[in-house]
């Protein structure tokens, strides 16, 4: 049963205006094994991956009905690309099925987090 639904739209240049201003930009959002794969990454791609984390993470504090804060932080959220280069959840404060998808234009990022139950309601 779905029991959260989220949508993010980030602007890439916002975050890379951030990511330039704030040194400590990176380590705040990204977890330590999103950083590993973060560092695989240069240019254009590199940009598009921290902009998919951040809406990403915006996505499912939306879905967890919190907002970004202290229920649910960046680094409460772990999301790392499989070997075909989907996304997948590996760590979160939600105990059910995580789905999520990000999609990517020139300028724009957008993602959804769908929060699905294990529990059936009768």
């Amino acid at each position: 049963m779905i029991v959260g639904l989220g949508i993010d739209l980030t602007p890439l240049g916002r975050v890379n205006e951030l990511a330039q201003r704030h040194p400590q930009f990176v380590d705040r959002i990204l977890t330590p094994a999103e950083r590993e794969q973060y560092a695989s990454f240069s240019g254009q791609r590199a940009l598009e991956y921290l902009a998919g984390r951040w809406s990403l993470k915006e996505s499912f504090a939306k879905a967890m009905g919190t907002g970004i804060g202290p229920a649910v932080g960046f680094q409460d959220v772990e999301v790392i690309d499989n070997q075909q280069g989907a996304p997948v959840v590996t760590g979160s404060p939600f105990d059910g099925r995580v789905h999520v998808s990000v999609s990517h234009t020139a300028t724009l990022v957008m993602t959804e987090v769908i929060l699905e139950s294990e529990q059936k309601n009768d």
